[in-house]
């Protein structure tokens, strides 16, 4: 189900968001009843404290939501989302407290606490629904929201019900909503088609390996995403320990953001030309898996050996980005679950992200931190290229020694990009419950990039 704002005929019970420092001058505006039953709750105005005031018939009247201080809010975001899972069903309306990006933020957090992952169980209860603000894109806000939907539930998905055809499916249904032109090649035909190393990492599947390519806008510069679509890694012959397959479900998140990125753009109707390609594969085991010490040929021709089967990301990755480099795009973007470095670097909430233009990751670094969505620049290190060229072959998909490993997963795919690029090693799960963000799939760096597009692309 969609998520919505509610219709604003209908009637609505006011929210008043209030900072710790404020609460006295709130608490005097109120009736004596309201001000004892404040003080009853002992209610401070603490970050995420909820007091729901009565009125005469036993029903909420009002509903008071401490903000705390601005440094506390620092350490997080999606404040308001932390309210919402508080507040029993029903209509809201944000009274007062809150104006321009905190505002839209709040709206934003509201929209995403109503998401719920229960395809396999019983729906959860009906979620608190908010009237849209009145300062607010909430045509915006709702697309965005819905994008990001999108990309949780698709990661969401297990791999029983995710595999490559599934991916495809969610592809063609999005192209169906927006209109889009969609191909895809598929098996032996990505041989012919010159796509070897897609074939080649998701040929010991019985689900065969694909390549998506979604067009859309006729005007406007051209900007091509490229996510991974892994939609389950068993590391291949150089196999993953249970406790490192685990979360595999996910290694297609890279696939899943740009998906919900494409949503976003495609809804919103930016002056751009858009094109999304999808390598969609399962890295398996049988007797035809690739090996390690195999050396392949890319579609650029850049020979590649092969020093672990459990790097084959960055594999699929480099023949979509040659592809994506064929028609000039003004910018290419990939989006990954590509290495557990990026992770040990930075966490599970932070997007590292990669670029040569400084222009484009100082417009992306404004926009994150506009919309709450925080990413951090990470360098094309030039003299760890040596790392990745093991003398043997062109390339090295896994350099020994463990150190800088997304670095030097950055370098390998920037080998088979000519055109701007921008690229993006993401985690694409939540694996604690926060505000607005439950256990599971979630988007990374996605509402930066759209935040960003009309300066990097000067729409």
């Amino acid at each position: 189900m969609p998520l919505a704002f509610a219709d604003p005929s209908d009637a609505a019970i006011p929210v008043d968001v209030i900072e710790s420092d404020g609460v006295d001058t709130v608490l005097e505006a109120l009736s004596s009843e309201a001000q004892a039953w404040a003080k009853a709750q002992d209610f401070n105005g603490s970050l995420g404290q909820v007091l729901c005031l009565p009125d005469a018939k036993g029903g909420i009247a009002r509903v008071l939501v401490g903000y705390g201080t601005a440094a506390r809010r620092a350490r997080d975001r999606f404040h308001m989302g932390a309210a919402v899972q508080k507040l029993p069903a029903g209509t809201y309306d944000i009274a007062s407290g809150l104006h321009g990006d905190e505002l839209e933020e709040a709206a934003l957090a509201w929209l995403l606490a109503g998401y719920s992952y229960d395809r396999y169980s019983k729906p959860s209860k009906p979620a608190p629904r908010l009237v849209a603000p009145e300062d607010v894109d909430a045509g915006r806000i709702a697309i965005i929201a819905n994008g990001e939907a999108l990309t949780r539930e698709l990661i969401n998905t297990p791999p029983s019900d995710m595999g490559p055809a599934e991916l495809e499916e969610a592809a063609r249904a999005l192209a169906s909503e927006h209109e889009a032109s969609i191909n895809v090649i598929t098996g032996d035909d990505l041989i012919t088609s010159n796509f070897p190393m897609i074939h080649t990492v998701g040929r010991a599947s019985s689900r065969a390996p694909r390549l998506i390519d979604m067009r859309w806008g006729d005007t406007g510069p051209q900007l091509t995403l490229v996510g991974k679509g892994v939609c389950f890694d068993t590391g291949g012959l150089n196999i993953k320990p249970g406790s490192s397959m685990g979360l595999m479900k996910k290694d297609m998140g890279g696939a899943a953001t740009v998906l919900g990125l494409a949503h976003m753009i495609m809804a919103l109707d930016l002056p751009l030309r858009l094109r999304v390609l999808i390598p969609a594969v399962e890295n398996s085991i049988d007797g035809s898996a690739f090996r390690p010490q195999d050396i392949l040929t890319s579609r650029k021709g850049l020979t590649v050996e092969i020093n672990n089967t459990d790097a084959e990301g960055r594999l699929v990755l480099a023949d979509a980005l040659t592809l994506s480099d064929e028609d000039d795009p003004a910018l290419v973007i990939s989006m990954a679950t590509l290495t557990g470095a990026a992770r040990v670097a930075v966490g599970a909430d932070i997007s590292p992200f990669y670029t040569d233009n400084d222009d484009h990751a100082d417009a992306l670094a404004k926009a994150a931190r506009k919309v709450a969505d925080p990413v951090w620049r990470m360098p094309f290190y030039e003299p760890y290229e040596a790392m990745i060229e093991p003398g043997i072959a062109d390339l090295d998909n896994a350099p020994k020694g463990g150190f800088a490993g997304s670095i030097t997963a950055a370098l390998f795919l920037r080998r088979f990009v000519e055109s701007p690029y921008m690229h993006f090693d993401i985690y694409g799960w939540q694996p604690t419950a926060a505000p607005s963000r439950p256990r599971g799939g979630v988007g990374m760096g996605a509402r930066a990039v759209l935040e960003a597009l009309p300066e990097m692309l000067k729409l």
